[in-house]
């Protein structure tokens, strides 16, 4: 049996943890000391998620995301981990280009980045083909099907995906697909719990749920909802552990008010000179740069 927290992981090891039905935890990541508590704590997979772009920039989908912005937060989690599968996910049109320039984009985030495999949205015929290339060009792909964000100008915003017969199928062909085309793994994110369990039980390759139900191999969350650091509007499928938020303002509130009063910085948290020094030292500062007519 595999020790979960033990091994370093790789693309075997997540199939381990599938045929042994054991589950696989992932999490994104955009910053070291954030990567660094994920990986210590044990996690499988960090996910270093276009959703950067909603969680730490402002902006209000994932489509702004740039190719450099992506590697400046890939760079900074590899640096962090020593144990968890890190995972770059290429930004809107960085590989919707040709397959020379999207395989090109995909290999900066393993040399530059030092990620250990992308991930890329959508399962079309000319997306497929990419994968195939990556795989090729010994690239490790994670799919994505279901509801993929950089999509919802076409799906009219962020909703449930596969209700409905043709969507259902759609994203199980989808599935299908990308295992054939080589990927190691496939998010399912929003969509029916039924329809996530059929297509885990049918794809050898683990799946990753985000609003998709308990029977996926593995869950992932965007670890800001998770910490209640994020705000606004929250997804049914998002859990909250913790409300960071509330922590942090209660601790800012406290640092404003102690400043106001002159009670921070006191006595334990202040530096001072020698006691034979302080006066001969100070009393030589003063000489020296004592005001006269008017200058220093």
């Amino acid at each position: 049996m595999v020790t979960p927290g033990k091994e370093r992981v790789t693309i075997p090891y997540l199939f381990r943890l599938k045929q042994q039905q054991e589950k696989i935890t992932v999490l994104t990541a955009y910053d070291f000391p954030t990567a660094k508590i994920l990986d210590d704590s044990g996690i499988d997979i960090i996910l270093v998620g276009d959703s950067v772009g909603m969680a730490v920039l402002g902006y209000e989908t994932t489509l702004p995301v740039t190719m450099e912005a992506m590697l400046h937060h890939t760079q900074a989690v590899t640096r962090s981990r020593s144990r968890a599968l890190v995972v770059g996910d290429m930004p809107f049109l960085s590989f919707h280009l040709s397959l020379a320039d999207s395989i090109f984009n995909a290999g900066r985030f393993i040399k530059e980045a030092g990620a250990d495999a992308v991930k890329l949205e959508g399962s079309n015929p000319k997306r497929l083909e990419l994968v195939e290339a990556l795989v090729e060009a010994e690239i490790p792909v994670m799919g994505h099907v279901g509801l993929t964000p950089q999509s919802i100008g076409r799906m009219g915003g962020f909703k449930v995906q596969g209700a409905e017969e043709k969507k259902a199928e759609e994203i199980y062909r989808g599935a299908l697909a990308l295992e054939k085309a080589g990927a190691f793994a496939v998010v399912l994110e929003s969509v029916p719990e039924e329809l996530a369990a059929e297509i885990t039980r049918s794809l050898k390759i683990p799946t990753i749920g985000i609003g998709a139900g308990p029977a996926c191999d593995g869950q992932v969350l965007v670890v800001n909802d998770l910490l209640g650091l994020s705000t606004g509007y929250m997804p049914k499928f998002v859990k909250k552990y913790a409300e960071l938020a509330e922590v942090i303002s209660k601790a800012v509130n406290e640092y404003i008010q102690d400043v106001r009063q002159g009670s921070f910085p006191d006595e334990e948290h202040s530096y001072h000179l020698k006691k034979e020094i302080a006066g001969p030292l100070l009393e030589k500062l003063r000489e020296k740069f004592s005001r006269t007519d008017g200058q220093s």
